[in-house]
């Protein structure tokens, strides 16, 4: 039993380590620019910031759609202030993170740029 206990907990700081790791480590980092045409705060259990940035390439061009998330209520503001106006997304792309509770995606919206 106490082997069961010792592996169980192992195994739980493992997944911890684990979950941390990926949390903190960014798998690469970016912007995108367009318009936000939905941020909703979604989850059963988790409730998270869950967002869609449609970007327009060019005149005449299907909209392509990144899908986000949020975890600061600043940048919250600030998306929502500016809805309608065309802003650019900075992101941090995180790989590999374990459970939704932390997100439906893996781009992690850290700023928000307006344009003028």
């Amino acid at each position: 039993m106490k082997r069961f206990i010792a592996l169980l907990i192992l195994a739980l700081l493992l997944l911890a380590s684990y979950t941390w790791a990926t949390l903190t480590w960014s798998y690469s980092f970016g912007e995108r620019a367009g318009y936000v045409q939905k941020i909703s705060k979604k989850g059963w259990v988790c409730k998270t910031w869950e967002g869609e940035l449609a970007m327009i390439n060019m005149p005449g061009t299907l909209t392509e759609k990144f899908n986000f998330t949020v975890h600061d209520d600043k940048v919250i503001t600030k998306i929502n202030q500016s809805m309608g106006k065309r802003v650019t997304l900075v992101y941090e792309e995180h790989v590999g993170v374990p459970f939704t509770c932390f997100g439906d995606t893996g781009h992690y919206v850290t700023e928000v740029i307006v344009a003028e």
